[in-house]
């Protein structure tokens, strides 16, 4: 039997990928904007390719703000790119 493998769009480029080579960044109930490395936070989910110039993609084309319908501040995508940087 053929398993159906979880596709997620890139925030960044767009593109339809597998969700394991995703990055999922979550909003929790209190508004906190953190990436979850587990995939099982709970709150509203975002997928991004574990590259630093998707994240870029990202906040010139305020990805994130469409995905959490929020604005985002500017110090959510640098610890954000921190982060990245560190699963990279």
């Amino acid at each position: 039997m053929n398993r159906k493998v979880p596709t997620r769009k890139c925030i960044g480029c767009g593109e339809l990928k597998e969700k394991r080579n995703l990055v999922r960044i979550v909003r929790t109930k209190e508004g906190e904007i953190t990436v979850d490395a587990t995939g099982k936070k709970n709150g509203r989910g975002a997928y991004i390719c574990k590259s630093t110039e998707c994240l870029k993609k990202a906040v010139k084309t305020k990805g994130l703000d469409r995905s959490f319908k929020t604005a985002i501040p500017a110090s959510v995508y640098e610890l954000l790119e921190k982060e990245m940087e560190e699963l990279e």
